[in-house]
C-alpha cells in the first residue's frame, strides 16, 4: 500500500441537518471532480455482520464488494451525511481497500459535504436502506 495521508480540505462539525449529529465540511473550496478525501476501510468479517448490523455501527458501515461485505470507513468517510441533493459521491476501491470520497460539483468552503448512501449514485432518489434506524447520538 502506498503511504496515505490524511486530507487537510475537510473538517468535522455540527451537521446544519436535522438530527444528523456530526458532518464533514469543506476546509477550503473543492472544484468538481477533485478527491476530497480517501478513506482506507476495515472490512468487517463474516462472523461479525450480525453484531455490526445491532449496533451503533450500523449507521456508519458500506457495502463492499457489492453486498457481500461490509465495511467501515476511517478517516471522516463514515461521518459524510446523506442528501438527495449530494455535492460528493464515493467510488469504492476493492483492490487498494479504500474508498474515495469525490466532489460532484464545486464545494465552497465550510460547505457541508454530502453523498448519496445510495451505493454513490448521487441521482438514485429511492428510499434508504436505513431510513427506520434511529440516527446515532
Amino acid at each position: 500500500m502506498k503511504k496515505l495521508f490524511t486530507s487537510s480540505k475537510i473538517y468535522i462539525a455540527p451537521s446544519k441537518i436535522k438530527n444528523a449529529g456530526r458532518g464533514v465540511f469543506a476546509a477550503q473550496d473543492i472544484k468538481k471532480d477533485e478527491l476530497i478525501e480517501r478513506c482506507p476501510i476495515i472490512l468487517v468479517p463474516k462472523k461479525d455482520v450480525s453484531n455490526l448490523r445491532e449496533s451503533i455501527l450500523v449507521n456508519y458501515y458500506f457495502y463492499f464488494n457489492g453486498k457481500r461485505n461490509l465495511a467501515v470507513a476511517l478517516g471522516f468517510g463514515s461521518i459524510n451525511n446523506h442528501s438527495y441533493e449530494p455535492n460528493a459521491t464515493y467510488i469504492k476501491k476493492s483492490k487498494e481497500k479504500v474508498i474515495d470520497f469525490v466532489a460532484i460539483k464545486d464545494i465552497k468552503k465550510d460547505e457541508e459535504i454530502t453523498a448519496n448512501y445510495n451505493f454513490g449514485d448521487p441521482n438514485d432518489k429511492s428510499t434508504l436502506w436505513i431510513k427506520d434506524i434511529p440516527p446515532a447520538e
